[in-house]
């Protein structure tokens, strides 16, 4: 039998150049999630948006992008990804100017929006064609390797970025950044990345756009809310409606032959249990960082630059796992890589419930063990679930991926956020609602009081945040043990298919044809 990583076309100097053109927009996107959080004052006092606007100004980047994910990879699959991500970088780029120099909230808002649309053109095409690019099993598990680690890095990377902009320039500064990287995006990707599409697509099913859309949009808003204000009804009837509706869209794409969601995904054994162990990898990574941050500004007293600053320790680690993951993958098989990057992750989360009111470098050593087994899974599942599913359907593959982390990012600060909130509260039962409702209105309630009676209120609530913490902690560690079993018993056995006889290595004289790059 013939192994088909040894029959896949190796990619050469070109296609790796082409992924470090393609990483860049990526790296771009992740960061725009967080690269308003030191802008705001500078913002508020040039724009005066009301409290509404300013949370719109946040959010309407993040729910522009998830909401239309899906729509874009099944875009891309059916005008071509390359097309697709070109006018990606052209939209991201226009809005990013317009961002920089908008006169209202109103403008920076809807440019927001539009910076959202355009990333959710540029995440899914850009990770469909790393499938395509790279047809060799460990070469494309190096290059997704690296795609996740860029991803998860320009988060971090997006604050910290933001803060040293603000010092030298002005607040569209933060913005200004992507117009130079989606130039150089317009000029190289035509002559380094070749067009894939889908040749056969059907039609496009205009309706799952929307119903896509109202499905998603109100799931990840009810959650976002929950875990910022509490289990209000009007976000838990968020979450039924889009329930409701997400019921509808995949009823519809079960029944049509056109389907927006091909239900050739599916028949590959590794693509859906790859989308479910991603949301669950996504749900520890966010359900983390909700308390990571705090903890650093709220109960070790850190600036908002400092403590991003410090939130940058644990990518060290993160850079390497990814590679290290996926060497460690040609060589075991691949199902106990991912288990073992769940116990690593579950590892990082025992360590963070072990920390107390004064444990920098404990927390982050166990934010850099928990980031690293993430990152192991993510990249891992990730190439899996590619893999397994038709070429020719990559960039709604890409999307469905890039969906369940949204979804899983937005339920981990949900409830591991609402399971440290209760033990909050429940500490606090006899203070002052302002104290008992949230550290940082305790904070601000102690420094109001001041002297003796100050220090005490900021001791109290610093201590039962941190037990918060610490059982949100234990929950992570008993879920991600849970999805190592699940990885083990799901992915074990689980290979990339038989690349097709056109992305085949051509033997001497059998006249198989390159990608034509024009």
């Amino acid at each position: 039998m013939t192994n088909p990583a040894a029959t896949a076309r190796l990619a050469g100097r070109r296609e790796w150049t082409a992924f470090t053109v393609l990483v860049l927009p990526l790296l771009l996107v992740s960061m725009d999630v967080s690269v308003l959080y030191f802008a705001i004052p500078a913002i508020t006092e040039q724009l005066d948006p009301s409290a509404t606007q300013q949370l719109w100004i946040f959010d309407s980047y993040a729910f522009a992008l998830s909401g239309l994910l899906i729509t874009m990879g099944s875009l891309g699959d059916r005008i071509g990804r390359r097309k697709l991500l070109l006018i990606g970088a052209t939209a991201f780029g226009l809005a990013s100017v317009g961002a920089a120099y908008a006169t209202s909230a109103e403008m920076l808002i809807a440019c927001r929006v539009l910076l959202g649309i355009g990333g959710a053109t540029l995440m899914p095409s850009t990770l469909a064609l790393v499938r395509n690019l790279f047809q060799d099993a460990k070469q494309r598990g190096q290059a997704i390797a690296i795609w996740s680690g860029a991803m998860t890095g320009g988060i971090a990377l997006g604050s910290v970025m933001s803060g040293v902009m603000l010092n030298h320039f002005y607040w569209g500064s933060v913005f200004l950044i992507n117009v130079p990287a989606m130039l150089l995006l317009l000029v190289l990707v035509p002559v380094l990345v070749p067009e894939f599409k889908d040749p056969a697509p059907g039609r496009f099913d205009l309706l799952s756009v929307p119903l896509s859309m109202a499905a998603v949009l109100p799931v990840v808003y009810g959650l976002k809310e929950i875990a910022a204000e509490g289990f209000e009804p009007l976000y838990l009837g968020c979450l039924v409606v889009g329930l409701a509706f997400g019921f509808v869209f995949v009823r519809r794409q079960r029944t049509r032959e056109d389907a927006m969601v091909s239900r050739a995904l599916f028949q590959g054994r590794g693509f859906g249990a790859g989308v479910g162990l991603n949301t669950i990898a996504a749900f520890a990574m966010m359900g983390s960082a909700y308390f990571t941050t705090q903890y650093l500004q709220s109960v070790l007293g850190m600036g908002t630059l400092e403590a991003a600053l410090w939130s940058l320790a644990p990518s060290v680690v993160i850079g390497a796992a990814a590679p290290i993951s996926a060497a460690l993958a040609q060589k075991v098989e691949r199902a106990y890589v991912i288990a073992g990057g769940f116990v690593l992750a579950a590892a990082g989360f025992a360590l963070v419930s072990m920390v107390d009111t004064d444990s920098l470098w404990l927390l982050l050593t166990g934010a850099g063990v928990l980031a690293s087994g993430i990152v192991t899974v993510m990249s891992l599942v990730s190439d899996m679930a590619l893999a397994s599913a038709p070429a020719e359907k990559a960039g709604s593959a890409a999307s469905l991926l890039e969906t369940g982390q949204e979804f899983g990012g937005a339920l981990g600060m949900a409830v591991l956020g609402s399971l440290g909130t209760a033990v909050y509260r429940s500490d606090l039962a006899g203070s002052e609602p302002a104290v008992r409702e949230t550290l940082g209105g305790a904070v601000a309630t102690a420094h109001q009081l001041g002297g003796a009676a100050g220090e005490q209120v900021l001791t109290l609530a610093r201590e039962a945040f941190v037990h918060g913490m610490q059982y949100a902690a234990w929950g992570g560690t008993a879920l991600l043990l849970a999805a190592a079993v699940l990885a083990a018993a799901l992915m074990r056995g689980v290979e990339a298919p038989a690349p097709p006889a056109a992305e085949r290595a051509p033997a001497p004289g059998n006249g198989v044809q390159e990608p034509t790059y024009n």
